[in-house]
């Protein structure tokens, strides 16, 4: 993949600006599976695609999930000025491409960043009028579980997930708004309101 490939919005045309929503929560919390259910309900949403240096799990497409790329294209992005956001995650890096999120906020679109706290972080400080909302789990247990159940990491990586889920639930007071993940569809519902609000 080349960085090129990441400028195409195709975002409507239309006079007004958006505000930017940002979802963040601990990884296996749950967040890829509301924003798919938010785009179910509020289907005029753009939700922003980042870039990720991790192999793609099965049933992922490039482009889909993730723009799937190396470090050394990663490095070329960050030095082209490219990514809005990035941060290493898991031993992983991923990023946001700043012009499509430009493109569609200036198009008048709702957009969704689904990125985790650092990221977030980053954000909020180039973006300080964007709306930021934690997707929490109903229990560190369920979460466990969870983690537990996608069978994608060994013991000592869902360890390091669950210590790290600690310190992003403990930054809830940096968000806006904190939304229970304990059923998709209310969870899903209950963002849209919010980005509805900001947007309308």
């Amino acid at each position: 993949m080349t960085s090129g490939s990441l400028d195409s919005a195709d975002a409507p045309a239309s006079p007004t600006k958006a505000r930017l929503t940002v979802l963040s929560g601990p990884s296996g919390v749950g967040k890829g599976t509301v924003v798919a259910e938010v785009r179910k309900l509020f289907p005029h949403v753009w939700v922003s695609v980042s870039c990720t240096t991790r192999k793609p799990r099965p049933g992922e497409s490039d482009g889909v999930q993730y723009h799937f790329v190396n470090d050394a294209q990663f490095d070329e992005l960050i030095a082209a000025g490219e990514l809005l956001e990035y941060a290493t995650f898991a031993g992983n890096r991923y990023g946001t491409p700043r012009k499509p999120v430009q493109q569609h906020l200036a198009a008048g679109r709702p957009t969704v960043l689904e990125i985790e706290l650092q990221g977030a972080r980053q954000i909020r400080d180039s973006m300080p009028d964007a709306q930021f909302v934690l997707l929490t789990p109903p229990s560190m247990a369920e979460l466990r579980d969870r983690l537990m159940g996608r069978r994608t990491e060994g013991v000592p990586d869902l360890e390091a997930r669950m210590a790290r889920a600690e310190i992003e639930l403990a930054a809830a007071e940096e968000f806006d708004r904190v939304i229970v993940n304990d059923d998709v569809q209310r969870a899903a519902a209950e963002l849209v309101g919010l980005i509805e609000v900001v947007s309308g």
